[in-house]
């Protein structure tokens, strides 16, 4: 079957007959979704939505955690037509219901009684008729509590609809289903505002199987392999991987919160792992902790030590024949790759720049990263590093369907047929980000004489000093998450006389220097605020200075005693820094740390 929608992604999986389509968790073990299981509630979905009147390009959202009835929802919604708005879960019920009117949705689907009462409370200020959970919540029990819209009839459960009914799509829905146009309309994606307010990124049923048939070209994605599906899906990158997966036969085993995610590699032991750059930061923090006595890292050290000197054969895909590589695979690179199940033949990352020091550290450890680059925007990627095509510290070649120029400022500008179509209801946004079909990235990057995309930052976050110095942060922010101490990093100095940084610090980790050292407290504030502390960051910063030039050396270093996550709203969904927010929420601290400089420095 020739790819041109989404709908044919479906039609391809419906044709299989596999006994392991997709893997659940549930009562403590992994359980199957057949071929079969799925296409009937699909099927079913489809049929009720075209019962209760709602017709191709409507729109319906989904709020909801990882979990097969995500993608069962989805496909259910795009055979008809119908245009799917899916939603952040950790979206404030203000910004929720901001979506759901601007998008104009007239159903939802949502995970849990957790969202159920979310969507409840601000039912009225919505045009939402029809809202289904997935979970076996008691409706009854929401009824009796008094809610108006439960009482209504608005409220049905997932197995309400999908636990009876025809097996297969009907004539009448399987014919619009295959009567689909590439061009239209499939999805809007509201971004994640790393750098402002969430905009609808508007995705044809064409702008996202384009990019499915370009962006694994060279990796074996076949029947009987396993991925983990963990990265929130109302992100487009995730999105993408599981219809990707669905559509090369790939088994997908659904991880609804990323703490269970290192249980679940131990459990599931995937063969693809695609992640974004603070897992793989977690991961490397995870085997630097472990390697904690002299006598381990010694070992440790000795095994990286060897491991650099076959880095080529790594990167080339090869694995080392030499002794000494096998003896430190065994002591140590095969640990390393256990904790992540032990069975992954490839590993992705995407999302956000991974940061040149830590691909060496994985390909020093035996592991070859693909790094890939995209935005919402391009459906998502427009390069990526692949087994035939690999160079380290790049995102790689850029797609084979794709043009990328670089923009006299740097601006990488990217124009095919996986470039969105614009911004819902926001003409004027989307007239200046597209001029001639080319899309405007907002990220800074280069090409080299190979043809590899390098990617600096991004436009918005270079950073300006008082004397005129541009400063990219997320490359000096990357050096520092390559101490374990160090959590989540901004630099800082726009419009300042120098530089300097603020420190989110790994506190579990932190906490054990600590007690090791010595070190009382009582609180996390009082942790920082230890001098003993603050010089031990000190230094960790001095270190990174070294290989930095003048003007971007860091001279202060502003340690806060919170955790910077997405559900605070300091990192994206995709655990991005939402270096705005971060540097508004600190404003004051930020002040006095540039003020007591300028008194130290004072004649």
């Amino acid at each position: 079957m020739s790819l041109a929608t989404l709908n044919d992604i479906f039609f391809t999986a419906a044709e299989r007959d596999f006994n392991r389509l997709m893997l659940y968790r549930e009562a403590g073990q992994w359980l199957p979704v057949t071929t079969r299981e799925f296409v009937t509630k699909v099927a079913r979905v489809s049929r009720q939505l075209d019962l209760w009147g709602i017709r191709p390009g409507e729109r319906v959202a989904i709020l909801s955690e990882n979990r097969p009835e995500w993608p069962i929802a989805d496909f259910g919604s795009l055979l008809m037509g119908v245009v799917t708005v899916p939603l952040y879960t950790t979206l404030t019920p203000e910004q929720t219901a901001f979506v759901l009117n601007d998008a104009g949705c007239r159903a939802i689907f949502v995970s849990s009684d957790v969202h159920l009462l979310k969507v409840l409370s601000i039912l009225p200020q919505t045009s939402i008729e029809k809202v289904i959970v997935m979970d076996a919540v008691d409706l009854n029990a929401v009824r009796a509590a008094g809610d108006a819209g439960a009482q209504a009839g608005q409220c049905v459960t997932m197995a309400d609809i999908t636990s009876q009914g025809p097996e297969r799509l009907s004539p009448e829905i399987e014919d619009r289903a295959r009567g689909i146009r590439a061009d239209d309309l499939a999805t809007i994606v509201y971004t994640s505002g790393t750098t402002g307010t969430s905009k609808g990124a508007m995705l044809t049923h064409g702008n996202i199987v384009s990019n499915i048939l370009c962006s694994l070209q060279g990796f074996e994605m076949h029947p009987g392999l396993t991925s983990i599906s963990f990265l929130p899906l109302c992100h487009i990158t995730a999105r993408h991987v599981d219809f990707s997966m669905i559509y090369h036969g790939v088994t997908l085993a659904y991880v609804p919160f990323i703490d269970r995610l290192p249980q679940a590699l131990l459990e599931v032991k995937p063969s693809v792992f695609v992640a974004v750059p603070r897992v793989y930061e977690k991961i490397y923090a995870q085997a630097e902790r472990q390697a904690q006595g002299l006598a381990k890292r010694t070992v440790f050290e000795w095994a990286l030590a060897v491991g650099r000197l076959h880095k080529p054969e790594i990167l080339a895909g090869k694995t080392p024949a030499s002794r000494r590589w096998k003896v430190a695979n065994r002591l140590v690179f095969s640990k390393i790759r256990a904790g992540m199940g032990g069975r992954v033949e490839t590993f992705i990352s995407g999302g956000a720049p991974l940061g040149r020091e830590l691909a060496e550290w994985y390909a020093d450890a035996g592991i070859r990263i693909h790094e890939g680059y995209g935005l919402t925007e391009t459906s998502p990627v427009i390069a990526v590093n692949t087994p035939a095509n690999h160079r380290i510290g790049t995102v790689g070649k850029i797609l084979p369907n794709l043009e990328v120029r670089i923009a006299e400022d740097g601006e990488i500008l990217v124009r095919g047929p996986s470039v969105f179509k614009g911004y819902w209801n926001r003409p004027e946004e989307t007239k200046a980000a597209l001029s001639d079909g080319w899309f405007k990235t907002g990220d800074i990057g280069n090409l080299d004489a190979d043809g590899y995309l390098s990617v600096t930052d991004r436009k918005k976050d270079l950073i300006k000093t008082s004397g005129g110095k541009f400063i990219a942060p997320q490359p000096i922010e990357n050096s520092l998450k390559l101490n374990p101490l160090v959590g989540v990093p901004a630099i800082l100095g726009d419009k300042r006389k120098f530089p300097a940084v603020m420190i989110s610090p790994n506190f579990p980790a932190l906490e054990e220097w600590a007690q090791a050292n010595e070190v009382a407290f009582s609180s996390r504030a009082d942790l920082i605020g230890n001098p003993k502390v603050q010089a031990l960051y000190e230094g960790i910063v001095e270190g990174v200075n070294q290989n930095l030039a003048r003007f971007e050396k860091l001279k202060r270093v502003l340690l806060v005693a919170d955790e910077f996550t997405a559900e605070n709203g300091a990192l994206t969904p995709s655990l991005k820094l939402r270096r705005r927010v971060v540097e508004d929420r600190y404003r004051r601290e930020i002040d006095d740390l540039y003020a007591q400089a300028e008194a130290a420095t004072a004649p």
